[in-house]
């Protein structure tokens, strides 16, 4: 959506960026009393969360949820109608080292005349600046990051060769090179074939284990329970978050999807078959 279509004019209070108690300075990501509004109707309303440290984090409702939204309006993409969302207790402008996004695949230009090799080199520049050429030794980080997600021989493909899957890999290795303390992925399992699935489970659960924390925006309930250990339901507010355990019920969903009764029937076997 073009940023020309985003209403920034409306009848919501001013915007009170101020940190609150109810939401402690040393978590990731804590998001207070958000509100998006495209056209004046709103897809994010008085969002509320505290996302802790270390968990992967599945963000999952139906589609026009706002899940997408609600990530970039905390990469400040999106105008914000009211609330704030601090990153470790600050903007995001005075935070954004600590930060890797993962957007869509669909939303990025894969016919720039560019190598994997040299995206992935490009999660460097946040650090050294986009005027200082890139060293050997941050090439070197690059390859490394490639090989971490298995396409350490196509480093020198260009991303237009590469399949759907290998480059969902290279914007993996790409958020990987930015070493950030909190990973936002947006939909990174869409249209990926089942290697490529596992091995981004695999990366996620590795950061987990180093402290990081991720959020991803998922859309398949039968792998909620397996992937993530801390859930987002959503739509358009936050319905429930907390522990999967606690948070994937059927109640809970039933107040997420409504009456799309096709999707409940897949919460609905996800149950069956989540471990009692």
């Amino acid at each position: 959506m073009h940023s020309e279509s985003l209403n920034t004019q409306s009848t919501f209070p001013a915007r009170n960026t101020e940190p609150r108690p109810e939401h402690p300075p040393e978590i990731p990501l804590a998001i207070h009393d958000l509100t998006v509004a495209y056209h004046r109707k709103p897809v994010l309303w008085d969002i509320e969360l505290n996302i802790p440290e270390g968990k992967l984090v599945g963000i999952v409702g139906p589609n026009g949820a706002g899940k997408s939204t609600l990530l970039k309006a905390c990469l400040d993409l999106v105008p914000l109608t009211s609330g704030w969302a601090h990153i470790y207790g600050k903007p995001y402008r005075k935070n954004r080292h600590r930060v890797a996004y993962v957007p869509q695949r669909e939303s990025v230009d894969w016919d720039f005349p560019v190598n994997a090799l040299d995206v992935v080199a490009m999660g460097a520049y946040r650090r050294l600046g986009w005027f200082r050429r890139v060293s050997k030794s941050e090439t070197e980080r690059a390859m490394d990051a490639l090989e971490q997600v298995g396409i350490g021989h196509l480093a020198l493909r260009q991303i237009s060769q590469l399949s759907g899957g290998q480059q969902q890999r290279v914007f993996l290795a790409r958020a990987l090179m930015q070493d950030a303390d909190l990973y936002l992925m947006d939909e990174p399992f869409a249209a990926v074939d089942a290697a490529t699935e596992e091995a981004i489970v695999e990366l996620l659960r590795k950061l987990s284990d180093r402290g990081k924390t991720c959020l991803v925006v998922h859309h398949d309930l039968a792998t909620v329970t397996t992937y993530f250990d801390w859930l987002v339901l959503i739509n358009m507010r936050v319905v429930a978050d907390g522990p999967s355990g606690e948070t994937f019920t059927r109640e809970n969903l039933q107040k997420t999807y409504g009456g799309k009764l096709n999707l409940l029937e897949k919460a609905a076997e996800a149950l069956r078959s989540t471990p009692l």
